[in-house]
């Protein structure tokens, strides 16, 4: 995935970044806190929609108690401690002269080293979306909606957080076609066309041609996947991967100098205690890391 580093708003070189708001992120936020660096945390607010909405929470120590309270409990926790989270959501990470890039829609950040804590989302994945990444499928509607200008794309939705992003792509494309994996969706722009059906594949020649439904077929020029979590491999090019997970050692190390990973992202089990301790163990070996190369 190509970025133009012109008209990117980028601010000074930080010495960590997080990038992740659930429990794997905050914990290792919330150690690089504890050992004074300039450090950012990018993560959605309640620390993510699966945290929040969990039933019951079984399997962390001294607490008991549905996801609600504990989001409640880790957000009064964050205030106390005075972590900073940033309400934004990374779509590039790239390799940079002494550390990494991060792009946001038009912002760009600078940072020594990354923590991956971006979770695992395997729900809405389609047949070809890997194949054909770069090729006609998308998952950041601010970074490649222009290339779909007076084009017939297609957007699938995992939360109604996208419909945003979905108005966006109107305003480019010819014709938008949603499919919604939540209840009740509405859109403003006329071109937004709400569809039934349930997307499995897309296919194509160089690009893609077509999103293949349960049903039939759409003829479209682009397809968009929006979804809290794109494929590791996709956000940050060159890392190396087991399936849908980043590889890492113990000290949660990828194959990149000075990127990290920790939580769901580093494959099963997913629990909150595992990805706590992981997002810990990520936190030290960043500060390890900043003092050998400095």
């Amino acid at each position: 995935m190509e970025f133009n580093r012109e008209n990117r708003k980028t601010e000074e070189v930080r010495e960590a970044a997080v990038i992740g708001g659930g429990i794997a992120g905050y914990s290792a936020a919330l150690v690089l806190k504890n050992f004074k660096l300039d450090f950012l945390w990018f993560g959605a607010k309640n620390f993510g929609e699966k945290l929040y909405k969990a039933e019951y929470i079984r399997n962390y120590p001294s607490f008991t108690g549905d996801g609600k309270m504990f989001c409640e409990r880790l957000e009064a926790q964050r205030q106390y401690e005075g972590v900073q989270r940033l309400d934004k959501r990374i779509d590039g990470v790239y390799a940079s002269d002494g550390g990494f890039l991060l792009t946001c829609g038009s912002e760009s950040f600078l940072a020594r080293s990354v923590i991956l804590a971006t979770g695992a989302e395997t729900a809405g994945s389609i047949r070809g979306e890997n194949e054909f990444l770069g090729r006609g499928v998308s998952y950041c509607a601010v970074c490649d909606g222009a290339l779909y200008r007076g084009k017939k794309i297609a957007a699938i939705l995992s939360s109604a957080e996208f419909a945003e992003e979905a108005e966006y792509l109107a305003g480019f494309a010819s014709e938008v076609n949603v499919f919604c994996r939540y209840p009740n969706p509405g859109f403003r722009a006329g071109n937004i066309r709400v569809m039934r059906g349930v997307p499995v594949a897309v296919e194509g020649n160089l690009r893609v041609e077509k999103l293949v439904l349960r049903e039939g077929e759409l003829a479209v020029d682009g397809v968009f996947l929006l979804k809290n979590s794109a494929p590791p491999s996709a956000l940050v090019g060159g890392v190396e991967t087991e399936g849908a997970h980043v590889k890492v050692n113990r000290r949660m190390e990828t194959n990149l100098r000075g990127l990290f990973a920790a939580g769901d992202v580093t494959g099963k089990p997913y629990q909150y205690i595992k990805a706590a301790g992981e997002g810990c163990v990520a936190a030290y070996s960043v500060y390890e890391y900043l003092k050998k190369s400095s």
